[in-house]
């Protein structure tokens, strides 16, 4: 099964990522892993477009399935009913969040195993027959940061990218559950409000013991997701959705 993964993901993304440090950024292996998370990115947007506005709808459609759960409360058949029906109304599968993760997790196992490894003689066996070991190896970032090793400049980046695009994910349902007009807010606000500082927190705690190399690639990720989530919230609210211009 193993060689299998390595075969059809670990394999092809480590070569594409020799290929982007020998012809593309000449050397910066940074740069090259920038590149390859936006690629990435890129094959993968369908999915993650999908799993983030499926996120928002959810979120968009909280106050009517509160709604629902409240007037069918004394039974259970009715509310299935309607939770159901309001799903379909919404264009929602409840259970698309967990096919999502699915379809992502082996390869974002395979990301973090070659960054992990890094140009390492384990990692250059897996090069193709017509692939060359690079002759020079560098493992700098901008000339200045060594992304084998962490840096708390990379940890801090993205960790303020991460809580950036967590606020601009959840920050629809805040205002809508009374954050902007001061209604007292429900539990689910209250825990959606808690997110947007368990999350970073996580990623602080994750981040400091990897590899910078993990570190820009999460902070590629999350830069990109604040992007498309801007765009989604767009569509679905009417207008984008900044943190900066909506703080409390």
């Amino acid at each position: 099964m193993s060689g299998i993964f390595n075969t059809f993901l670990t394999d092809p993304l480590f070569n594409a990522l020799v290929f982007l440090f020998e012809r593309v950024t000449f050397g910066d292996l940074g740069l090259a892993i920038i590149l390859l998370t936006v690629f990435i990115r890129l094959v993968l947007y369908p999915v993650f477009y999908k799993g983030l506005k499926n996120q928002a709808l959810m979120q968009k459609m909280q106050p009517e399935l509160k709604e629902v759960q409240k007037k069918h409360k004394g039974n259970r058949e009715e509310q299935a009913t309607a939770m159901m029906a309001l799903y379909k109304k919404y264009e929602v599968n409840p259970f698309s969040p967990f096919l999502y993760l699915l379809i992502q997790l082996p390869i974002l196992f395979a990301v973090y195993r070659v960054f992990l490894q890094g140009f390492s003689e384990e990692a250059f066996t897996r090069l193709y027959s017509f692939m060359p070991q690079p002759e020079q190896l560098s493992t700098l970032f901008l000339g200045l940061i060594d992304v084998t090793k962490t840096s708390i400049i990379i940890v801090v980046l993205a960790v303020l990218a991460q809580y950036l695009q967590t606020r601009i994910s959840l920050r629809p349902r805040l205002d809508k559950d009374g954050e902007k007009s001061g209604k007292p807010k429900d539990a689910s606000a209250r825990m959606s409000q808690s997110m947007m500082y368990i999350v970073p927190a996580i990623t602080l705690i994750f981040l400091l013991n990897l590899p910078s190399a993990i570190g820009l690639y999460w902070l590629t990720t999350a830069v990109f997701s604040i992007f498309q989530q801007r765009a989604i919230n767009k569509r679905l609210y009417g207008q984008e959705t900044s943190p900066i211009t909506n703080n409390h």
